[in-house]
């Protein structure tokens, strides 16, 4: 769901609407390789990611490998929660007067959409957690399979079977 949430917005914003942007919008990318990299193909890109993380838990994704699914899922999780840290990180010092934001930077970190960016980088910390937590999961097999539902019964996982 984190993943369609992230992707839903940078397609609207590829088609010209500035809503919920982290930033002011007209001073972004329009009509440019930037514009479409930086909507439509990280839009698309999360939407790749939607459609990995549900094989990771839909009996559909149990016809490739574990490994081939869980181990981009986790280098994907360990790097989406980093980047989200990371900004809140970077928050703290700037509110703090630790560090001061570049001269390039001071209007578009003082504009009031930047707001926005509390709420996108928090999806990308929950979306790095859930992605990881389902690719462990994925890893280690815990769940056994019931051949009638795609779901492991308590009993199955209880007996380790």
């Amino acid at each position: 769901m984190a993943a369609l949430a992230y992707a839903a917005p940078h397609f609207w914003w590829g088609a010209g609407i500035g809503a919920t942007f982290p930033g002011d919008f007209a001073d972004a990318p329009h009509g440019t390789w930037e514009a479409a990299i930086g909507y439509w193909a990280m839009g698309g890109l999360a939407v790749l990611g939607a459609v990995l993380a549900l094989a990771l838990v839909r009996p559909w994704g149990n016809r490739l490998p574990r490994r081939v699914l869980a181990v981009p899922a986790l280098v994907a999780s360990v790097g989406m929660t980093l980047w989200g840290f990371t900004y809140f990180a970077m928050q703290y010092l700037l509110t703090a007067d630790r560090v001061v934001s570049a001269p390039a930077f001071a209007a578009k970190d003082a504009h009031p959409q930047a707001a926005w960016g509390l709420f996108w980088y928090a999806l990308f910390v929950v979306w790095g957690i859930t992605l990881g937590a389902a690719a462990l999961d994925r890893l280690r097999g815990a769940r056994t399979r019931c051949a009638c539902a795609g779901r492991a019964t308590r009993a199955e996982v209880a007996l380790g079977s």
